[in-house]
């Protein structure tokens, strides 16, 4: 498709994505100017547009200003999804929620939102101002006593989702969480809802610098002093580790955040992303004090579906680099949907790994092809056929089922997967298995009927196009369905054969066994094969069959025997009925 609106990348910060993040079934997305654009599965409010309905191309999300009126909208600065929810952080330090909150991850209970926009307090259709965060820091848990005017005072400096769960950062480096929280309940490691965001309090005097969150276990980068020279974080976990994914090098659950060793003070390593999954975790790091700029990804928990990326299924307990990637690389960005996992770097090169070659919760993608299966080691993934790196790129984000990625400097995103609720932000609902282009920046006025005709159009032949696809894709599927119910037959008359071949002649069914005249014509004459069979028989042969004979003769004479006792008592039994 050509480039929706045909608008150049005139530097105009309205057309500019400076970040993605993607839900389980929407994308997020946030331009130079501090708009929030949103797409795909409407359900829960997800999208922030007042209602549940799907959108297929990206819409702006529209933030009311708390005072009721239109002027001093807020600017947004950083966006975070989870699962069905979304935060945003506005430039004064303002945090604004929506979507999903059965488990209070938009820090509401429903009762300080009585609008239209909020449904029973499950879910919230529209942005609104979480206010729950206190005007100063907690006390000092050594002294009880609160921290200075000036100091104390509260500003978040930034925001992330994941799972059911919220976390914010806030000018004092603390670190506060909300939603479905692991934590320690009444002696015991349990998942507690909080609809009021609560401080990390054991990272009391440190500075968190970012965090990450997956279904039901949180990674942290915290400085080892109040200040964060980049260089000096340690990685802590905490939650949920059936699968190993806090990389303790156990499957112990923690209420409280521990040290991954692994990347402690003394680490040689420098780790400046996170990325959580379900039930695994990724890191991107780089060598302490050197100048090169080659990176190393790190995974641990869950391999199930490859999306570790060590080459098998096997799960980890501790961080694992992923060894197939280049080793002279510069990764600038990663992110975990679900099942799977992609990188991408400062080159232009993607590449993913996990469920269904990388592609996440697609169960689609390997039907009627014999290039199916998940990827257990990074697959690069083309821009395009002849265009393999993404120019200028700028950052990767993973959904359940499909995955998003902002390149040329912010003025053209592309997306793959799966395509259902607009997902893909094409315009359609088709699932693309290789990168396409969102229809990105949104078309202006002048243009929007044109391109509408021109993406009608393309958009009619694409489905002309799936419909032979798909058709062809369940003749081959009928066809290969057919293939294996008539090699279950045929596995099954095999059987059958040699069973009755071993109980005549003592061997199993061989395929010298198969008379001549039978493979050289087809044809089969039982009577002149069996006198051949037993002129050419030793009498070791001829011994057996003579005994499975009687042995048959004897059983039909012994069935016949008990079928005529039985007639003749059955006979007996009535007779006294005819004489009455």
């Amino acid at each position: 498709m050509d480039d929706a609106g045909n608008i150049p990348n005139s530097g105009n910060p309205s057309h500019k994505a400076i970040a993605v993040t993607a839900g389980e079934a929407h994308t997020l997305l946030l331009t130079g100017d501090g708009s929030v654009y949103s797409w795909g599965r409407g359900m829960f409010g997800r999208l922030g547009h007042g209602s549940e309905k799907d959108e297929l191309l990206p819409v702006q999300v529209k933030f009311q200003n708390p005072n009721g009126g239109e002027a001093d909208t807020p600017k947004i600065v950083a966006i975070a999804s989870g699962a069905y929810h979304n935060l945003a952080l506005a430039d004064d330090g303002s945090v604004w929620s929506w979507g999903y909150n059965i488990y209070g991850q938009l820090g509401t209970d429903g009762e300080d939102t009585p609008d239209e926009n909020s449904i029973g307090g499950v879910y919230n259709l529209a942005p609104h101002l979480l206010n729950k965060f206190p005007k100063s820091h907690p006390l000092d848990s050594s002294t009880g006593v609160s921290e200075v005017e000036g100091k104390g005072s509260i500003k978040i400096h930034a925001v992330k989702a994941g799972g059911m769960m919220s976390m914010a950062i806030d000018n004092r480096g603390t670190l506060w969480m909300w939603g479905n929280c692991p934590q320690e309940s009444k002696g015991e490691f349990s998942l507690v809802s909080s609809f009021i965001p609560m401080p990390i309090l054991a990272f009391h005097g440190l500075n968190v610098a970012k965090v990450a969150c997956g279904n039901e276990h949180v990674v942290a980068l915290v400085s080892a002093g109040e200040s964060n020279n980049g260089e000096d974080l340690v990685c802590y976990s905490w939650g949920f580790n059936n699968h190993g994914q806090l990389g303790l090098g156990d499957r112990e659950n923690r209420a409280h955040p521990e040290v991954v060793k692994t990347f402690g003070e003394e680490s040689p390593w420098t780790i400046y992303d996170i990325a959580c999954g379900a039930a695994h975790t990724a890191l991107l790091t780089r060598k302490k004090k050197s100048t090169e700029l080659e990176s190393k990804c790190w995974t641990f928990g869950l391999g199930d579906n490859g999306q570790l990326g060590h080459g098998t299924t096997q799960s980890a307990l501790f961080p694992t680099p992923v060894q197939d990637l280049p080793q002279d690389i510069s990764l600038i960005g990663i992110d975990c949907g679900l099942f799977h996992t992609s990188v991408v770097s400062s080159s232009g090169d993607v590449w993913s790994w996990g469920m269904e070659k990388g592609l996440g919760l697609c169960p689609d993608a390997g039907r009627g092809s014999s290039d199916s299966g998940d990827a257990l080691s990074p697959l690069l993934k083309p821009c395009a056929p002849y265009q393999p790196k993404f120019p200028d790129p700028v950052q990767v984000a993973c959904g359940a089922a499909h995955t998003v990625i902002v390149a040329r400097d912010g003025y053209k995103v592309w997306s793959w997967g799966r395509g259902r609720c607009g997902v893909l932000g094409t315009g359609n609902e088709l699932d693309c298995y290789t990168p396409t282009k969102v229809r990105w920046p949104p078309a202006t006025e002048d243009s929007e009927e044109e391109e509408s005709k021109s993406s009608l159009e393309q958009d009619r032949e694409k489905e002309k196009e799936a419909e032979v696809k798909t058709e062809t894709d369940e003749k081959l599927s009928s066809a290969l369905n057919e293939l294996k119910q008539l090699q279950l037959k045929l596995s099954t008359m095999e059987q059958y054969a040699s069973i009755l071949h071993g109980c005549v002649f003592g061997k199993p069914f061989a395929e010298q066994d198969v008379p001549a005249s039978l493979k050289d014509s087809g044809s089969f004459n039982i009577a002149k094969e069996w006198e051949n069979m037993l002129e050419t028989a030793d009498h070791r042969t001829l011994m057996r069959l003579e005994m499975f004979y009687r042995d048959m003769l004897a059983g039909v004479k012994d069935k016949q025997m008990k079928r005529r006792i039985k007639e003749i008592v059955k006979e007996c039994l009535q007779s006294p009925e005819r004489k009455n």
